[in-house]
Protein backbone atom coordinates (compact mmCIF):
# COMPACT_ATOMS: atom_id res chain seq x y z
CA UNK A 1 0.00 0.00 0.00
CA UNK A 2 0.93 3.33 -0.64
CA UNK A 3 1.74 5.95 2.07
CA UNK A 4 0.38 9.03 0.07
CA UNK A 5 -2.69 7.45 -0.04
CA UNK A 6 -3.05 6.36 3.22
CA UNK A 7 -5.66 9.16 5.79
CA UNK A 8 -3.94 10.74 7.89
CA UNK A 9 -4.02 10.07 11.38
CA UNK A 10 -6.54 12.09 13.60
CA UNK A 11 -5.25 14.80 15.17
CA UNK A 12 -4.59 14.44 19.27
CA UNK A 13 -7.41 15.48 21.52
CA UNK A 14 -7.65 19.13 21.76
CA UNK A 15 -5.72 20.06 19.34
CA UNK A 16 -8.36 21.61 17.52
CA UNK A 17 -9.36 23.52 20.25
CA UNK A 18 -5.58 24.16 21.11
CA UNK A 19 -5.14 25.96 17.19
CA UNK A 20 -7.58 27.83 17.73
CA UNK A 21 -6.89 29.06 20.84
CA UNK A 22 -3.25 30.13 19.95
CA UNK A 23 -4.92 31.93 16.26
CA UNK A 24 -6.82 33.87 18.28
CA UNK A 25 -4.47 34.74 21.21
CA UNK A 26 -1.49 35.44 18.82
CA UNK A 27 -3.83 37.94 16.31
CA UNK A 28 -5.26 39.92 19.24
CA UNK A 29 -2.21 40.05 21.08
CA UNK A 30 -1.07 41.41 17.40
CA UNK A 31 -3.65 44.11 17.13
CA UNK A 32 -3.09 45.57 20.82
CA UNK A 33 0.15 46.02 20.39
CA UNK A 34 -0.45 47.11 17.05
CA UNK A 35 -3.05 49.73 18.20
CA UNK A 36 -0.56 50.57 21.31
CA UNK A 37 1.98 51.49 18.98
CA UNK A 38 0.57 53.41 16.76
CA UNK A 39 -1.82 55.28 19.61
CA UNK A 40 2.02 56.60 21.45
CA UNK A 41 3.14 57.47 18.22
CA UNK A 42 0.43 59.34 16.72
CA UNK A 43 0.17 60.91 20.51
CA UNK A 44 4.23 61.49 20.85
CA UNK A 45 6.07 60.56 17.70
CA UNK A 46 4.22 63.03 15.30
CA UNK A 47 4.43 66.23 17.42
CA UNK A 48 7.92 66.06 18.16
CA UNK A 49 11.17 64.75 16.51
CA UNK A 50 12.13 61.07 15.66
CA UNK A 51 13.17 58.76 17.91
CA UNK A 52 16.44 56.76 17.66
CA UNK A 53 16.73 53.51 18.94
CA UNK A 54 19.68 50.95 18.54
CA UNK A 55 22.17 53.67 17.69
CA UNK A 56 20.29 54.47 14.70
CA UNK A 57 19.53 51.33 13.24
CA UNK A 58 15.87 51.77 13.87
CA UNK A 59 13.82 55.40 14.02
CA UNK A 60 10.11 55.99 15.18
CA UNK A 61 9.15 58.34 13.07
CA UNK A 62 5.36 59.29 12.03
CA UNK A 63 3.78 58.80 8.84
CA UNK A 64 0.65 57.89 7.20
CA UNK A 65 0.36 55.51 4.48
CA UNK A 66 -2.36 55.89 2.03
CA UNK A 67 -1.12 52.90 -0.27
CA UNK A 68 0.49 49.70 -0.09
CA UNK A 69 3.93 49.20 0.55
CA UNK A 70 6.18 51.40 -0.93
CA UNK A 71 3.23 53.83 -1.61
CA UNK A 72 1.72 51.49 -4.22
CA UNK A 73 -1.95 52.21 -5.24
CA UNK A 74 -1.99 55.23 -3.36
CA UNK A 75 -5.44 56.69 -5.69
CA UNK A 76 -7.30 53.30 -5.02
CA UNK A 77 -7.40 52.88 -1.18
CA UNK A 78 -10.52 51.37 -0.97
CA UNK A 79 -8.98 48.40 -2.42
CA UNK A 80 -7.34 47.84 0.42
CA UNK A 81 -10.32 47.26 3.24
CA UNK A 82 -11.37 44.80 0.64
CA UNK A 83 -8.86 43.06 0.30
CA UNK A 84 -8.15 42.38 3.99
CA UNK A 85 -11.77 41.42 4.85
CA UNK A 86 -11.22 38.80 2.10
CA UNK A 87 -8.20 37.43 3.99
CA UNK A 88 -9.49 37.66 7.32
CA UNK A 89 -12.37 35.70 6.14
CA UNK A 90 -10.02 32.90 4.22
CA UNK A 91 -8.04 32.77 7.53
CA UNK A 92 -10.99 31.95 9.49
CA UNK A 93 -11.41 29.18 6.02
CA UNK A 94 -7.72 28.18 7.03
CA UNK A 95 -7.65 27.90 10.75
CA UNK A 96 -11.19 25.40 10.49
CA UNK A 97 -9.14 22.86 9.22
CA UNK A 98 -6.14 23.62 11.55
CA UNK A 99 -4.28 21.26 13.74
CA UNK A 100 -0.71 22.15 14.13
CA UNK A 101 -0.04 25.02 16.72
CA UNK A 102 2.95 26.19 14.41
CA UNK A 103 0.45 26.60 11.27
CA UNK A 104 -2.07 28.70 14.10
CA UNK A 105 1.11 30.59 15.09
CA UNK A 106 1.15 31.79 11.42
CA UNK A 107 -1.81 32.22 10.29
CA UNK A 108 -2.26 34.54 13.87
CA UNK A 109 0.50 36.53 12.90
CA UNK A 110 -1.40 37.46 9.48
CA UNK A 111 -4.38 37.80 11.09
CA UNK A 112 -3.43 40.29 13.17
CA UNK A 113 -1.80 42.25 10.67
CA UNK A 114 -4.78 42.02 8.31
CA UNK A 115 -6.68 43.37 11.16
CA UNK A 116 -4.28 46.27 12.58
CA UNK A 117 -3.93 47.78 8.81
CA UNK A 118 -7.57 46.98 8.92
CA UNK A 119 -8.87 48.96 11.48
CA UNK A 120 -6.79 52.37 10.04
CA UNK A 121 -8.39 51.59 6.75
CA UNK A 122 -11.67 52.01 8.39
CA UNK A 123 -11.19 54.11 11.03
CA UNK A 124 -8.95 56.81 10.23
CA UNK A 125 -8.90 59.79 8.20
CA UNK A 126 -10.05 60.78 5.74
CA UNK A 127 -12.67 58.68 6.40
CA UNK A 128 -13.90 54.91 6.02
CA UNK A 129 -12.18 52.66 3.27
CA UNK A 130 -10.11 55.33 2.74
CA UNK A 131 -7.92 55.82 5.68
CA UNK A 132 -4.70 55.97 5.61
CA UNK A 133 -2.02 53.43 7.42
CA UNK A 134 -0.19 55.23 10.26
CA UNK A 135 3.77 53.80 9.90
CA UNK A 136 6.28 54.79 12.24
CA UNK A 137 9.51 52.10 11.67
CA UNK A 138 12.31 53.39 9.54
CA UNK A 139 15.79 51.50 9.38
CA UNK A 140 18.74 53.60 9.31
CA UNK A 141 17.16 57.07 8.28
CA UNK A 142 14.98 59.22 10.86
CA UNK A 143 13.27 59.78 7.36
CA UNK A 144 12.78 56.48 5.57
CA UNK A 145 14.92 57.22 3.12
CA UNK A 146 16.52 53.76 2.44
CA UNK A 147 13.75 51.02 3.31
CA UNK A 148 9.70 51.48 3.50
CA UNK A 149 8.84 52.75 7.01
CA UNK A 150 6.12 50.00 8.54
CA UNK A 151 4.06 49.07 11.54
CA UNK A 152 3.63 46.11 13.59
CA UNK A 153 1.01 44.78 11.17
CA UNK A 154 2.94 44.85 8.67
CA UNK A 155 5.68 43.16 10.31
CA UNK A 156 3.19 40.58 11.27
CA UNK A 157 2.22 40.01 8.07
CA UNK A 158 5.85 39.48 6.88
CA UNK A 159 6.40 37.04 9.75
CA UNK A 160 3.54 34.98 9.39
CA UNK A 161 3.75 34.66 5.59
CA UNK A 162 7.26 33.66 5.61
CA UNK A 163 6.66 31.11 8.27
CA UNK A 164 3.85 29.65 6.40
CA UNK A 165 5.71 29.16 3.51
CA UNK A 166 8.56 27.73 5.93
CA UNK A 167 6.04 25.38 6.88
CA UNK A 168 4.92 24.48 3.67
CA UNK A 169 8.31 23.66 2.34
CA UNK A 170 9.31 21.81 5.02
CA UNK A 171 6.38 19.85 4.80
CA UNK A 172 4.47 20.49 7.39
CA UNK A 173 0.97 20.37 6.84
CA UNK A 174 -1.97 22.64 9.08
CA UNK A 175 -3.16 19.12 9.82
CA UNK A 176 -0.27 18.49 12.16
CA UNK A 177 1.39 15.64 9.84
CA UNK A 178 4.08 15.81 7.74
CA UNK A 179 4.55 15.17 4.16
CA UNK A 180 7.05 12.05 3.42
CA UNK A 181 9.80 12.96 0.55
CA UNK A 182 11.18 10.20 -1.00
CA UNK A 183 14.93 9.23 -0.45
Amino acid sequence: MDDTTAPPPPPPPGARTRAWSVFGLVGLAIIAIDVAVKQWTTSTVAHGEPVKLLGGLIYVIYTRNSGAAFSMLRDQTWIFPLIAIGVIGWLFWMIKGTFSAAWAVALGLVLGGAAGNLGDRLFRAPGPFQGHVVDMFSFLDDHGGHFPVFNIADSALTVGVTLAILLEFTGRRRDGTRVKRDA
